[in-house]
């Protein structure tokens, strides 16, 4: 932050802490870099940085706050989220009343403090503090996790005793791990670190051994991100607390395992999954995080739009065939296929699934658990569901030739039947049944219409717009048609006739880490008369591919590029989601 240099030169000549003749120099050599002067004066040694914000403070009339040594309390930390502090270079330090004292390397940046006075609800008053301030504040996000363990990682984690794991004691090994699993400092641990990654909007914590700590991640967004380092000996204890919330076996080591339990506080309810799986240095634990009482989705608040959007509700309308949501793992199919079951519950319709796991509990809706262990898998839970009377069945993965047949027979006589398959694209969907056995004939009877999907994170404000320039166009090129991509933005409205594809606005971050939620691209394969005549003659995935788009099916990543027009999400997004 930079005053006028006449006024800065008449403070400090005045308090004779630098010569004209030194000041002069270091404006003439400001005329010629991107640096301020009082920038030159300091890299001159001529004056400290917070003697010289400390004169910029005065000047400017605006309070100046040392945070270097100063703990903040963890409630007014957060009021302000991390991301947005480290990519603002501000900090919430004190609150009282309606007012929060925010710490900024530029209290004149009123586009910021508007902007967090509209997420804190509270008023924004500014005070000017140096970098090193604002990076010591920002270590203390990392160690916000450990302030709310209090004493329990700094005292009670000493207590914990690593289970003895020799032969000879086994046999009391499992009373052991009860014993640890209910020790108050083990289940605050738990308890602690689930609600943090809660309040983090985490949908996954990862809790890794390694063979001197045991790390802590929570996915946010799609993506991990370090939560904490949490002492050697606290892992056995950690792992025995989950293994008894989800009903697991205790003294079982050398197979993975999974399981599930709830969450009920007052303001949410979740359903935990768990799964353990034996690594080198003991066992690492993911816990999925699935929120029970998650508000309804709609297809278009999921991302679906236009004729995409139309096409997915014409086919639901179906009371036959088969739709199938197609993505990696961690796409969003389940969620696409939860909301079309939302649309389709009425009290005519009787809706059956058979799921693993199941994710959402649904009103009116019978859903069914996978149990391999009595012999109920997908195959033999479709079988059952059939002769339970369905208008609509839902299985959650066709992964095998036997649930193929099954859905598909199912949907040729009188069903509708919705699932998932693991496919890059929407063609890919055909030739996949084709390799589980399914005759073409049967599929371009049954299939109705494929989702193909990715989710990317959605940008938050503030965001800055941007033109690509020739060069990073020419690259693009290796990963997408830039032409036809230009071609529907301008059917859009979104670019203008004379456009070229460097004239179209995109947007950005103002700094890495604005991002909050996701939101799903989407590419939508109505089976018409022209994919039936293909699928029956087998034809290769590219060929149905391209057929699909000549007929006007917008791919993933055009549907990606129209969304990073619109500022819902960023070209680096689509191209992280979409490139295999």
């Amino acid at each position: 932050m930079e005053v006028e240099p006449q006024q800065l030169k008449a403070f400090l000549m005045d308090a004779n802490l630098v010569t004209e003749e030194e000041f002069e120099q270091a404006k003439e050599q400001a005329k010629n870099s991107e640096q301020g002067v009082g920038d030159i004066l300091v890299s001159k040694d001529l004056i400290s940085e917070e003697r010289l914000l400390k004169l910029n403070a005065y000047i400017l009339g605006v309070p100046f706050v040392d945070l270097e040594d100063r703990q903040i309390d963890p409630e007014v930390l957060k009021i302000i989220p991390e991301p947005i502090a480290r990519s603002h270079d501000v900090i919430a330090f004190d609150k009282e009343g309606d007012e929060l004292q925010v710490a900024m390397l530029d209290p004149r940046d009123l586009k910021t403090i508007e902007f967090i006075k509209k997420k804190a609800g509270l008023k924004i008053k500014p005070r000017l503090t140096t970098p090193e301030s604002i990076k010591t504040a920002l270590r203390q996000y990392q160690e916000s996790l450990k302030a709310e363990f209090g004493d329990i990682i700094q005292e009670e984690a000493e207590q914990i005793k690593p289970i003895e794991k020799e032969e000879e004691k086994k046999e009391h090994e499992e009373e052991r791990l009860k014993e640890v699993a209910q020790e108050v400092s083990v289940v605050r641990i738990v308890d602690t670190l689930i609600n943090h990654a809660i309040m983090q909007r985490a949908s996954d914590i990862h809790i890794e051994p390694t063979e001197k700590n045991v790390i802590v991640r929570y996915r946010i967004d799609g993506v991990l991100h370090d939560a904490m380092t949490l002492p050697k000996e606290t892992a056995d204890g950690i792992v025995a607390r989950i293994k008894v919330l989800a009903d697991l076996k205790l003294d079982e080591h050398r197979r993975p395992q999974d399981g599930r339990f709830k969450i009920e506080r007052e303001d949410y309810r979740y359903s935990v999954r768990v799964s353990i799986l034996p690594v080198y240095a003991g066992e690492k634990v993911v816990m999925r995080l699935l929120p029970e009482q998650t508000k309804g989705f709609t297809l278009e608040s999921l991302g679906l739009r236009d004729e995409a959007l139309e096409n997915v509700h014409v086919n639901l309308k179906k009371p036959v065939g088969m739709i199938l949501v197609t993505g990696p793992t961690g796409s969003g199919k389940t969620t696409t296929l939860y909301t079309m079951m939302e649309i389709l519950e009425t009290p005519q319709v009787n809706i059956s699934t058979i799921e693993d796991p199941i994710e959402y509990r649904m009103p009116r809706i019978n859903q069914t658990q996978v149990n391999r262990d009595v012999g109920l898998n997908f195959a033999t839970g479709l079988r059952a569901l059939v002769r339970q009377d369905p208008d609509i069945i839902m299985v959650g993965e066709i992964r095998d030739n036997e649930t193929a047949s099954l859905a598909t027979n199912a949907a040729l006589t009188g069903h509708l039947v919705l699932s998932t398959l693991h496919t890059t694209n929407a063609a890919g969907a055909v030739p996949r049944l084709i390799d589980m056995g399914v005759k073409p004939f049967l599929i371009s009877s049954t299939l109705n219409v494929v989702v193909a999907q990715r989710l990317v994170r959605e940008l938050d404000d503030p965001k800055e717009a941007y033109t690509l320039d020739e060069e990073r166009v020419e690259d693009l090129r290796n990963y997408c048609d830039v032409d036809r991509i230009l071609e529907i933005l301008k059917d859009k409205g979104i670019a203008q006739p004379n456009d070229s594809f460097g004239d179209v606005e995109f947007y950005r971050p103002e700094e890495e880490g604005n991002y909050e939620g996701r939101v799903g691209i989407f590419e939508v394969l109505p089976v018409n008369e022209t994919i039936k005549q293909m699928v029956t003659a087998e034809a290769t995935t590219d060929e149905i591919y391209h057929q699909a788009q000549s007929e006007g099916m917008r791919t993933m990543i055009e549907d990606g590029f129209i969304k990073a027009a619109q500022g819902l999400t960023t070209i680096e997004e689509i191209l992280r989601v979409t490139m295999e």
